[in-house]
């Protein structure tokens, strides 16, 4: 009979979480921002309430899947890279 414990979940779900709730909402911000510049042919009044919307599901979507990261270190890496990504795009698409 086998009884070694089963495998611990991971201590570090306090990193995860953080990284979740501020870089996810910093990709959040910045998927809303970088729609916004890619629909520039609907009108602002439409384009702006869909941006606005589109932060909620992003952010809580990223909160959500952060714990199938190995670690806190690799949720974070991921994250912030992500978000390099994101706001590299958005000053690609607005040069000002």
């Amino acid at each position: 009979m086998n009884t070694a414990k089963p495998k611990a979940v991971s201590p570090d779900w306090l990193s995860k979480t953080l990284a979740g709730l501020l870089l996810g909402f910093t990709l959040a911000i910045g998927c809303a921002g970088l729609f916004n510049g890619l629909a520039g042919g609907m009108p602002i009044t439409v384009r702006g309430q869909l941006a606005m919307w589109l932060t909620a599901p992003v952010w809580m979507g990223v909160l959500s899947g952060v714990y199938f990261f190995r670690s806190g270190k690799r949720a974070w890496a991921w994250l912030g890279g992500a978000n390099l990504l994101v706001f590299g795009l958005m000053l690609a698409i607005y040069p000002s």
